[in-house]
């Protein structure tokens, strides 16, 4: 009998992933304070505010986490210079900002990691392609790629009655990204000061975003869109929040087959809506009344961005220009009276800014060069502040504010040279600049007793800097940075009267209560060093550590003359975060542990927020090279860290010990 053919090979399928349309970089942003977050950190949390803070510096404006935090103090910043809740820093996804376009705050939820394959952070004044907004920095996200069938998977259950679950796939061309979320929450003010009044920060959350996308002919195309909807629980009977919105993103590109070159055009759109109740606290925290209700603040922004890139000699340049239109206006019903609000308030207005810039980068080993120039108009109009009686519907107050517009230049140039193979040498110079938000422009806000009232004739900031810096890559990786950074015209809320009291426009603020207006304070300098490294001790076993130490003091001139000499309010003077991974055949584990020095929680430094520590712990068992079940524990020793301070003391303190149990995947 004749042999039999050997039998052919199984088939196999090729898996294609398929990214978002995105030109090349142009390698300019080694010469920056450039960090990268990947895929092993990104999967280690469930929310991404917590993985961007393990980079020194990075922080939201108070120190809860978004897992408890209103969606009004969730602005991200760097370098910690920022005395505001607005975010310094620009955040963005494939090149579209995701900041509101009312306030400038970030909502994390709507950006689960698990749909994400990375993010860089750039600390400094973003100039160049990035724009009004990137005052302190940019955080760029990029989304994952899209491939067959799933990518991504968690779900967990955890204490308080807190469930999980967020998934990432598709298909080739097709990308889904969906996460929900429920928790009881836990008490921020606990202790013999807690009252009948204070109640959980509970929250339920859930989003959802698909990408699809094609090549033709060359012309990658893609279309995104994605919805949010997140409720909170604020902490006391009768107080909470509800935030939800939607987005869409265009984006057409042409890239070079390899290397610098080709055009992207972008437009996108982003549309809000905050809903945000607060109360008045009685002195013994045993009841609390309804003080105001903002039951709505519709916001719409539109964005377009166009690039061109090229390469001229030995270096590369990108051409582009973008812009963004904002709109919105909140609705409160405001002023109790025998248990009824008796005044609505409309306040709101629009903003634009448009800019052009041309950036460049020189790269001939051992030299890298780059630079970035641009040029913005800012203009702020259409402010309305109108408020009626509601009973009769008499007009009661109609104070609209004047047009204004600026046109500002800003630009950033760097250097880095190579000693040799693993060692480096880098400086850099910048400026840039930050629009208010039609948040800091029109919405006044109250937590507890404290009211802030807005403030339609505020002005950009500016921020100038300098700083140098050395590292080394190899086993032992490791970088530092010293910087010095001016901000002018800081956007901070001051203080202006103590209760009880009756004032213009605020009304009447109870004992207890402080009333502050978001002014243009002069200025604001800062200087500090940052580092991080990381060292494989042995194999499977590597450790980590980073530190940022920031010194800011306010200048506070004739607008705020009560704010010189003082720290900007919630800004630490120093922050250090060390960590340890261990993986084995099966099992892994991972700790880390961050300190932050005290901060003040106002803006006369009377509210001192003791300095904390705080150990995050991971334990994870791989039960396939994709999968693997795990345990986290959040606040591991359960420390008591202060995030809030009323003008009475009352204390409030960030979540308490939390441990979770889950699955995950990733491919």
């Amino acid at each position: 009998m004749p042999d039999l053919p050997p039998p052919a090979p199984p088939a196999t399928v090729e898996v294609v992933i398929v990214y978002p349309p995105r030109l090349a970089p142009l390698g300019g942003e080694a010469a920056f304070s450039a960090v990268q977050i990947g895929p092993a950190i990104l999967k280690t949390t469930p929310r991404l505010d917590e993985a961007l803070k393990r980079v020194p510096g990075v922080s939201l404006f108070r120190r809860t986490g978004s897992g408890g935090a209103n969606p009004t103090t969730q602005g991200l910043s760097l370098r910690s210079i920022a005395p505001s809740g607005a975010g310094r820093a620009l955040v963005t996804l494939d090149g579209a900002p995701v900041n509101d376009p009312f306030g400038g705050w970030v909502i994390w939820s709507a950006l689960p990691p698990e749909g994400l394959e990375g993010a860089t952070i750039v600390r400094g004044a973003g100039a160049g392609p990035y724009g009004a907004g990137a005052l302190t920095g940019v955080v760029a996200l990029q989304e994952r790629g899209a491939g067959q069938g799933l990518a991504a998977l968690d779900v967990s259950a955890g204490e308080r009655n807190s469930y999980r679950v967020a998934a990432s796939g598709g298909a080739s061309g097709l990308l889904i990204t969906a996460a929900a979320e429920t928790s009881d929450g836990y008490r921020a003010v606990r202790g013999p000061r807690a009252g009948a009044a204070d109640r959980p920060l509970s929250l339920d959350d859930g989003t959802i975003a698909v990408r699809a996308q094609h090549d033709f002919d060359g012309v990658q195309a893609a279309v995104r869109v994605g919805a949010f909807s997140e409720r909170r629980g604020a902490g006391l009977t009768g107080a909470r929040s509800v935030a939800t919105g939607t987005s869409a993103t265009v984006t057409l590109a042409k890239p070079a087959a390899e290397g610098v070159g080709g055009w992207r055009l972008q437009a996108w759109t982003r549309g809000s809506d905050l809903k945000n109740s607060s109360v008045a606290v009685a002195a013994n925290r045993a009841t609390t009344t309804p003080a105001n209700d903002q039951y709505s603040t519709p916001a719409d922004g539109y964005g377009v961005n166009a690039a061109l890139q090229g390469r001229w000699g030995g270096a590369s340049w990108e051409a582009g220009a973008d812009a963004r239109l904002t709109k919105g206006t909140e609705h409160e019903r405001f002023r109790v009276v025998n248990g009824a609000f008796t005044r609505d308030r409309t306040a709101g207005g629009q903003t634009v800014v448009a800019g052009l810039y041309l950036e460049t980068a020189y790269d001939v080993n051992p030299w890298l060069v780059t630079g970035g120039v641009r040029l913005d108009r800012y203009s702020s109009t259409k402010a309305v502040r109108r408020e009626i009686d509601t009973a009769s519907g008499a007009v009661t107050l109609n104070a609209p504010s004047p047009d204004y517009d600026k046109t500002t230049p800003t630009a950033r140039i760097g250097v880095r040279y190579s000693l040799s193979e693993t060692l480096w040498l880098r400086a850099a110079a910048y400026a840039g600049f930050r629009p208010p938000t039609l948040n800091e422009l029109h919405r006044p806000f109250r937590v507890g007793n404290d009211i802030t009232e807005a403030n339609p004739l505020l002005t950009p900031e500016t921020l100038q800097g300098i700083e140098a810096g050395f590292g080394h890559d190899g086993r032992l990786t490791w970088r530092t940075t010293w910087f010095y950074n001016r901000i002018k015209d800081p956007i901070t809320n001051v203080t202006v009267g103590i209760g009880p009291g009756t004032f213009p426009n605020a009304g009447f603020v109870p004992a207890g209560g402080t009333l502050r207006q978001r002014r243009n304070a002069g200025e604001i300098e800062a200087y500090g060093t940052e580092s991080e490294g990381s060292f494989e001790l042995a194999s499977g076993l590597t450790w980590r550590g980073a530190y940022a130490y920031t010194h800011a003091r306010v200048h506070g001139g004739t607008t705020a003359a009560q704010l010189t000499g003082k720290r900007p309010a919630q800004t630490p003077v120093f922050t250090a975060t060390s960590g340890l991974d261990w993986q084995a055949d099966r099992f892994g584990l991972s700790a880390d542990l961050r300190y932050e020095s005290k901060r003040f929680e106002d803006d006369l430094n009377s509210r001192v927020l003791s300095a904390g520590l705080t150990l995050d712990a991971r334990a994870a068992w791989r039960l396939s090279p994709d999968s693997e079940v795990y345990v986290a524990a959040e606040n591991l020793g359960g420390a008591k860290l202060e995030v809030g301070e009323t003008a009475d003391g009352v204390e409030s303190y960030s979540a308490p010990r939390t441990f979770r149990v889950g699955f995950s995947i990733r491919r």
